[in-house]
Parts: C-alpha cells; structure tokens; sequence
C-alpha cells in the first residue's frame, strides 16, 4: 500500500492555483508542490488542518490509500 496525494484535485474543484493556496496557509509553494507531487516525507496535522479548513475539504479528499 502507498499513501496517494491529490490534492491538486482538490485545488482544480475549488479553482485555486498553489500559490493561492501557499498565501492562505503560510506555507512556501516548494513544500506544498513537494506534497502535490507526493514527494513529501510527511505532513503535520497543523499543516493538513491548515490546508483543510482554507479548501473546505476532510483529509480524506486530499489524502487516499492506493492498494498495490
């Protein structure tokens, strides 16, 4: 199993561009693009909770289980 990232689904539903998202949550666009990518090692609840509450979504709609 591999965690899956999609969270530019998520920002093509809600028409924002990273840096939008990156302003609005106070992270920089390199580590956000590190997620979008799924390149990123791990993300802190803060962080999720933050990009979560600026997207109106759950965890679950930027973040998925995909079985091998």
């Amino acid at each position: 199993m591999k965690i899956i990232v999609t969270l530019d689904v998520m920002l093509a539903k809600r028409k924002m561009k990273l840096n939008e998202l990156s302003q609005k949550v106070g992270i920089s666009v390199t580590n956000l693009s590190l997620l979008k990518t799924g390149k990123a090692r791990g993300i802190r609840f803060s962080t999720l909770l933050s990009i979560c509450e600026v997207l109106d979504c759950e965890p679950g709609d930027i973040i998925a289980i995909e079985k091998e």
